[in-house]
């Protein structure tokens, strides 16, 4: 699974606009206090961020290789799947 498809399935399962950003994919304007995200690594541009956003603080929860394995982790965290 990539970004793109990660938003169908989110919009599908009616996850709110303003709960997830995915960078290059559904980047809410404007942005909301609080939300989980899927970024490319500001630090490690070969990784992929999977995080939260609070209040603008933008603190990673973890690290990773694949695009696809951010995205299963993002779905989880946003549906508990």
């Amino acid at each position: 699974m990539n970004r793109d498809t990660l938003d169908s399935v989110l919009r599908a399962l009616g996850v709110q606009d303003g709960h997830y950003f995915l960078e290059d994919v559904h980047e809410p304007i404007p942005l909301p206090t609080d939300f989980l995200f899927l970024r490319r690594s500001p630090t490690e541009p070969d990784r992929w961020d999977v995080g939260a956003c609070e209040r603008g603080a933008w603190e990673t929860i973890s690290l990773h290789t694949h695009e696809e394995d951010a995205c299963t982790h993002l779905l989880r965290l946003l549906t508990g799947n």
